[in-house]
Formats: C-alpha cells, sequence, structure tokens
C-alpha cells in the first residue's frame, strides 16, 4: 500500500496542477514561475536523497511532479515561443536530448553502484545539476510574455482552445502517438515475459534495443525534417508502423524480433515532436495554454494503459 501511494499521489498532484500552471505561464510571470520550478525540483531531489521512509518520499515527489512542470515543460514552451517556424526541428532536438537521457540513465544508475554510490548519490547530483540549470536559466534570455489578463480570463481562453478542432485533433493525434512509445515500452517487458516466454536477458537486451533504436531514430528525425515536412513523414510512419508492429508480436522471442523491434524503434520517432509542435503552431503566442490543454488530453489518455490491461486479461494475454 505504502509503495503504491508512494507512486501515485505525486502524480495525481502534478496532473491536479499541470493545466493551472500552463494557463499562469501564458502571464506575466513565466520566468519566475520557470524559476521556482528549477529551485523546487532541486528541493525534492535532495529531499529524495535523504528519505528516511515512504512519506517522506511521498513528500519529496509531490514537490518534484509539479515543480518539474513548472521548469521542464516552462523550458520546453520557451524554446517553441524563441522560434516559431522552427518548431518542429526544435521539438525534435528536445526529444533527442530526452533519449540521450533514456540511454544515459541505466550506465549511469550502474556506474554509481558499481562505485559503491546508489539512487541516493544520484538524487544529489541531480540537485546539484538542478540548481545550475536554474541558475543559467535566470541567465538566459527568454520570450517576454506581455499579456496583461486575470487568471480567470486566461482560464477561458484555455477552454475555448479545448473546444476548438484544430486542438482536439493535436490533442488525440499526441495521446493515439503514445500508445507505440511509453505506453508500448511499459508492456514491452510484460508481453515479452507472459506472453512470448522470455528470460530476463532477453528482456533486458529488447529494452536495450528499444531505446538504442529509438535514439538512432530521433537523430535521424532532424535529417529527415530538413527534407521532408513533418506531416507528411508522420502518415508515412504510421503507415509502415501497421504493417510492422504486428509482425513485432508475431515473432517475439524468435531470431527475428530483436531486429523488427529496432526497425519498429526507428519508425516511430517524431511521433511525440511533431504533433506537440503541431499543438504549439495551432495555440501561437500561448505556449502555457499548449501545456494546459496538452496534460487535459493526457489525464484522458491516461485511462488507456488500464483499459489494454483489462482487455489483456480478458482475451487471456
Amino acid at each position: 500500500m505504502e509503495v503504491g501511494l508512494v507512486l501515485a499521489v505525486p502524480g495525481f498532484v502534478g496532473s491536479a496542477l499541470e493545466p493551472l500552471l500552463g494557463v499562469a505561464g501564458d502571464m506575466a510571470h513565466r520566468r519566475g514561475l520557470l524559476l521556482v520550478g528549477g529551485v523546487l525540483f532541486a528541493l525534492s531531489a535532495a529531499l529524495t536523497a535523504v528519505a528516511w521512509n515512504p512519506w517522506s518520499l511521498l513528500v519529496a515527489l509531490a514537490v518534484g511532479n509539479p515543480a518539474s512542470t513548472a521548469f521542464v515543460s516552462f523550458a520546453q514552451a520557451s524554446l517553441m515561443d524563441l522560434e516559431p517556424a522552427a518548431r518542429g526541428r526544435n521539438m525534435a532536438r528536445w526529444t533527442l536530448a530526452g533519449s540521450l537521457g533514456i540511454v544515459a540513465g541505466p550506465i549511469v544508475l550502474t556506474l554509481a553502484v558499481a562505485l559503491g554510490g546508489g539512487w541516493r548519490a544520484i538524487s544529489i547530483v541531480l540537485a546539484l545539476l538542478a540548481l545550475g540549470l536554474t541558475v543559467a536559466a535566470a541567465r538566459t534570455p527568454l520570450p517576454v510574455v506581455e499579456r496583461r489578463e486575470s487568471f480567470r480570463d486566461a482560464l477561458e481562453q484555455a477552454a475555448r482552445a479545448l473546444r476548438r478542432r484544430e486542438v482536439l485533433r493535436w490533442i488525440a493525434l499526441l495521446e493515439a502517438s503514445d500508445l507505440m512509445l511509453d505506453v508500448f515500452h511499459a508492456f514491452l517487458a510484460l508481453y515479452l515475459v507472459d506472453v512470448a516466454g522470455a528470460g530476463p536477458v532477453e528482456v533486458g537486451l529488447a529494452l536495450g534495443v528499444w531505446t538504442g533504436a529509438g535514439l538512432v531514430g530521433d537523430a535521424l528525425l532532424l535529417v529527415v525534417l530538413q527534407r521532408v515536412e513533418g506531416v507528411r513523414y508522420l502518415r508515412a510512419s504510421a503507415l509502415a508502423v501497421t504493417g510492422v508492429f504486428p509482425l513485432v508480436l508475431l515473432v517475439s522471442g524468435t531470431g527475428a524480433g530483436l531486429p523488427l523491434l529496432a526497425l519498429l524503434g526507428l519508425l516511430n520517432a517524431g511521433w511525440y515532436a511533431i504533433p506537440k509542435a503541431g499543438l504549439y503552431d495551432a495555440l501561437p503566442g500561448r505556449s502555457g495554454t499548449a501545456i494546459a490543454v496538452g496534460s487535459v488530453g493526457g489525464l484522458a489518455g491516461a485511462a488507456v494503459p488500464l483499459l489494454l490491461g483489462l482487455a489483456a486479461e480478458r482475451v487471456g494475454l
């Protein structure tokens, strides 16, 4: 029960505050929110490092979840505002940085354990890095949000945005794309063990191939977007994935499984970056609102893994 609360409560806190923080980011004090978020994120990492029981860890993570919205999401929104004409390429760069972190994270943790450290030491390093990035952000010129409106007016603008067909289309694409990104990643190990009968070594190798292929795909996407319009690439890659994905499920656990899994990881590159850039494009001058409405869509999309799990159990997977 304690583990469930530690994992669930911070997510609920972040989900409840993210739309409100996003709307506030379209007002005149975005820089202040970003910097406060950076400080609180560093504090959260430090508290995580010294947590002495599940409840202190819960408090640390509950501070960090909304703080990451203010720190990370506003940094992304500011990047989108700096160069509106290059949002697709900049989101691709942003995603590539995230893929580097996904690949490097397990390596760093392994090295820390080998050197006698552990997750507490890594949390301390993360806190120091967050403070350093916060100081750098304070010295970096950011787009100035000059809009003067009440918080209530900003909320009404966000509510109107949620009724626009173009905005809803990009939100739907983001959530649908996530089925082949984070949701697939979350179910991959479970599927390989329970359905394909893979062992720990095979599962670890498959996850490594998946994340490594994703990193290569995100790097290649920068080259592709110099030659092909983002939406056209998205359509072509979706068609290709429609053919490859069933094959991955059919041959999992065989010698052909890993090459097909790598191909799938390459093909879904850009499935977050391009729809996210499209959402920002649909709300020019209101990148904070884009964060807010995207988080509302994320709440709806969060029910999909649960429904998939229930459906899989019902058919015996």
